[in-house]
C-alpha cells in the first residue's frame, strides 16, 4: 500500500488512471477517507490521473492527536505532490478538502493550476462552528450508527429523504457503519473538527490567481449558500453552479450531472 512521509506523518493515498495523464488530486471532507471519491474517481480516470489521499485523522494515514488546522493539512498534500514530484495539478476539494485546498492554493500556489471547491467556506460564522462541536460531542457519545445519522442528516436534501429507495439506502449505510473494520477514533475528528473551526482564509482568497469552479447543492444545510457565494466573491477568477434540491452531498444526489460537468470544467482549466 502506498504511504508517503510528509509533514511529520505517514499519509495513505491512491493513483487512478493513467499515470501519463494530467494529474488531478482530490482531498475528501471531514470524517471520510478518500475511498468516498469511487464514484467520481472511477470516471474522471479516463482523462485524469486521480491522486486519491486519506486525510490526517482518517482512513490508513496517521491519526496524530490534534488540534489540526487547514495549512497544516495542506502541507501534507504538498508533501505528497513533492513525493510524486508533481506540480500545476488541478485540485477537487470537497467540504473540508476544499477548505485544504485553498490552503493548498495560497501556500503553495506553484502547485496548483485550478480549483474545483465543493461545498466550501471561507470562515465559520457561530452557527457552523456550533454544528462542528456538537458533530464531536455526537461521536463521543453515539454508537456508530447513531452518528452516521446524524451525518446523514446534516448532508442529504429533503429529496433524498422523501425518496423511498434512498431512504432504504441511508438506513443500510447506518447499519453498514456498525461493522466499519477501520473507523475514525474520535481524535481524529476532534481534529479535524478544529481544523474546519479555525479556517479563515476569506482575506487571502482576493490574491489567488487560478481559476476555480465553487460548487454545491441550494438546500445545503451544513455548509449554506452564503458561504459558497462568498468564496465565490473573494476569488478573482471564480464561477458558481448550485444545484436545485439538493444538500450537501449534491455530488452524489447528483451524480449524472456533476461528474461530466466537473470533467468538462477540468479539461477546460
Amino acid at each position: 500500500m502506498p504511504f508517503v512521509q510528509t509533514n511529520g506523518i505517514n499519509l495513505y493515498y491512491e493513483e487512478r488512471g493513467s499515470a501519463e495523464a494530467e494529474p488531478l488530486l482530490l482531498i475528501m471532507g471531514i470524517t471520510a477517507p478518500g475511498g468516498v471519491w469511487e464514484p467520481h474517481a472511477s470516471y474522471w480516470e479516463k482523462d485524469f490521473r486521480c491522486i486519491i489521499g486519506d486525510n490526517r485523522g482518517v482512513g490508513l494515514s496517521d491519526k496524530p492527536a490534534g488540534p489540526y488546522s487547514t495549512e497544516q493539512m495542506a502541507d501534507d498534500y504538498a508533501g505528497l505532490l513533492d513525493a510524486l514530484q508533481l506540480e500545476n495539478v488541478r485540485v477537487v476539494g470537497c467540504s473540508m478538502g476544499s477548505t485544504i485546498a485553498q490552503q493548498l492554493a495560497i501556500r503553495h500556489p506553484k502547485k496548483v493550476r485550478s480549483l474545483v471547491l465543493m461545498c466550501p467556506w471561507a470562515r465559520c460564522d457561530n452557527a457552523a462552528k456550533a454544528i462542528f462541536q456538537h458533530m464531536m460531542h455526537c461521536k463521543a457519545r453515539f454508537r456508530p450508527e447513531e452518528f452516521s445519522l446524524y451525518i446523514q442528516q446534516l448532508i442529504y436534501s429533503k429529496a433524498s429523504w422523501d425518496n423511498e429507495q434512498v431512504a432504504a439506502d441511508l438506513e443500510a449505510g447506518r447499519n453498514q457503519a456498525a461493522l466499519d473494520p477501520l473507523p475514525q477514533p474520535l481524535h481524529g475528528l476532534e481534529g479535524q473538527a478544529a481544523a474546519c473551526i479555525a479556517h479563515n482564509a476569506l482575506a487571502d482568497l482576493p490574491g489567488l490567481p487560478q481559476p476555480a469552479l465553487v460548487i454545491g447543492g441550494r438546500e445545503d444545510i451544513f455548509t449554506p449558500v452564503w458561504m459558497a457565494e462568498e468564496v465565490t466573491a473573494a476569488i478573482p477568477n471564480a464561477e458558481l453552479y448550485l444545484y436545485d434540491n439538493a444538500g450537501h452531498i449534491f455530488h452524489f444526489e447528483h451524480l449524472d450531472d456533476f461528474n461530466p460537468r466537473v470533467r468538462n470544467w477540468l479539461l477546460e482549466h
